[in-house]
């Protein structure tokens, strides 16, 4: 079989940057307790006219652009989001629409901060099946349009962004995708949820009033579930990949929160320079956040060919994933 392997990356930023002074004027807090609690500096806010789909289109065209390909050379479009332009279409679609392709399949994956680890495996399968060759995915998050702005918890968290890639089949047997591990837990969903919206909860004058259209999250919990189940998958994936932890050449956790990254590189014994971090610049992005970070990582030469690189995430479901690949 085909190994599948990542042949380039891309990303795009809202031009709109709202600094942790800037929330200050919105919120009770302050640059000082955003940044010790969770390292975060500032994070980009996609316009008012700038829906999901917009963001991934550039960030997918940058991907085409590194890999010197044209869109309609892909064989497939994977999104994973949780703020979709529509229920339906999917953002896939509408991607599509905007990249000027037809035909080609295109659909949407549904797993918050693990979404792309989770679009990474399926991506994957479909290489390695001999399905599909050139395959796009992107992880897009506009969650300022769904965040509550009077909500100082988790207003300074999250910001918008799109990161792609660009896969195909490896041309040679040491590179590409190693090992993916996936995991979910449904009994703790309501950890972090927005629950307006869907067929529980359709749209009302009620759902409005009271606030379910914002995304809503007891943080504590979260981050205690976060750093144990991310350090278990990694174990996992490394295991099946027959890596073992002082081989990680780089470390590219979900960008949700210095404290749960370095808790995260400690526990996996990876050196501190061996971790990239852009969540000081990027906030939290969901599932843009690992291709966000990857794509900065690329760029700044952080990565050589032969590293072993260890993307891991955690997300609402609650969802969880690791993925081991050697560049």
């Amino acid at each position: 079989m085909p190994r599948a392997k990542i042949i380039s990356t891309g990303s795009y930023l809202p031009e709109k940057v709202m600094t942790n002074n800037d929330l200050e004027e919105i919120v009770e807090t302050s640059d000082e307790w955003i940044t010790k609690r969770t390292g975060i500096k500032k994070r980009h806010i996609a316009s008012d006219d700038q829906a999901a789909s917009d963001l991934a289109v550039e960030a997918i065209n940058n991907a085409l652009k590194q890999a010197g390909m044209k869109a309609k050379e892909l064989d497939l479009i994977l999104v994973a989001t949780v703020t979709p332009d529509t229920d339906f279409p999917s953002t896939g679609c509408w991607i599509q629409k905007k990249l000027k392709i037809k035909n080609i399949p295109a659909f949407d994956i549904s797993a918050a901060c693990s979404g792309f680890i989770y679009g990474l495996t399926t991506a994957r399968s479909f290489i390695e099946s001999g399905l599909y060759e050139n395959i796009a995915l992107v992880g897009v998050e506009t969650f300022s349009k769904i965040t509550n702005w009077n909500d100082r918890s988790t207003c300074v968290l999250f910001g918008d962004g799109a990161g792609a890639v660009i896969l195909g089949p490896s041309e040679d047997e040491k590179s590409g995708i190693l090992s993916s591990y996936l995991g979910a837990d449904g009994s703790k969903g309501e950890l972090l949820i927005k629950r307006a919206g869907g067929s529980l909860n359709p749209t009302t004058q009620k759902t409005l009033d009271n606030d379910m259209h914002y995304l809503e999250m007891e943080g504590r919990e979260v981050f205690k579930q976060a750093v144990r189940v991310m350090k278990r998958s990694s174990i996992k994936a490394l295991k099946t990949a027959g890596i073992e932890e002082k081989d990680i050449d780089l470390l590219i956790t979900h960008q949700a929160n210095i404290r749960i990254i370095d808790s995260l590189g400690k526990r996996l014994h990876v050196p501190d320079e061996n971790v990239h971090v852009t969540v000081d610049e990027h906030a939290n992005t969901s599932s843009a956040s690992i291709p966000l970070a990857l794509d900065d990582a690329n760029r700044k030469g952080k990565i050589k060919r032969g590293d072993n690189v260890l993307l891991t995430a955690f997300g609402s479901g609650l969802t969880w994933g690791s993925v081991v690949l050697r560049w």
